[in-house]
């Protein structure tokens, strides 16, 4: 942040010690975990690449909020420096996804709509609940924005996974979904971006 040490901190500027952000993030982790297991059981059931990347999301959020709660409390520098670890994450999954979008277009998929609307409707419930949940949180340090990020992303992705969906169901061909792993690997982009920004510039006044 760009704010100056000096100043007296704001309540979201030292929330990552107390006992509600710690809450909230097991909250986050426990639900991520859990529909990480949903979600790839239905990707691959319903040959969506949305679904699949969608859960592979899920996945890395529920390690990221493990690795908030670990530097909870510990010095700014340190909790940068684990934002820094995140960018990378959400870099390398955007990276992949892109690729797995790419090899599913070249192969060929079959993807069901109708599992992904349903699966795609339940994702994105729970993305907002979290979101929701750390709203309040978005304005703070690096590794506070990253789990804020993480989650804005989510349910921008599973509005897109409903809009694949739709368009896999009116076109019947497999290209909606494509695109949408697409978005979502640009989403992830996008976040370890701001994220990485945010955090050498963290370090820089450390």
């Amino acid at each position: 942040m760009g704010k100056s040490c000096c100043q007296t901190p704001e309540p979201n500027q030292i929330a990552h010690n107390n006992s509600r952000w710690r809450s909230i993030l097991w909250i986050a982790l426990i639900a991520n975990a859990a529909m990480f297991v949903v979600e790839i059981v239905a990707g691959i059931a319903a040959d969506s690449r949305a679904l699949q990347a969608d859960a592979l999301d899920f996945f890395g959020d529920a390690a990221n909020y493990a690795i908030s709660l670990g530097v909870a409390g510990m010095a700014l520098a340190w909790r940068a420096k684990a934002a820094l670890f995140k960018a990378a994450t959400m870099l390398a999954f955007g990276l992949w996804v892109i690729g797995f979008a790419i090899y599913g277009l070249v192969a060929g998929s079959n993807p069901e709509p109708q599992t992904m609307g349903a699966i795609g409707a339940l994702a994105l419930v729970v993305n907002v609940i979290v979101a929701l949940l750390l709203f309040r949180y978005r304005e703070g340090d690096a590794n506070m924005r990253s789990v804020w990020i993480c989650s804005r992303n989510d349910a921008i992705g599973n509005i897109a996974v409903l809009g694949a969906a739709l368009g896999v169901f009116g076109t019947g061909q497999a290209w909606p979904d494509l695109l949408v792993a697409s978005i979502i690997a640009g989403l992830a982009l996008w976040g370890a971006a701001e994220v990485f920004v945010q955090a050498r510039r963290e370090l820089a006044h450390g």
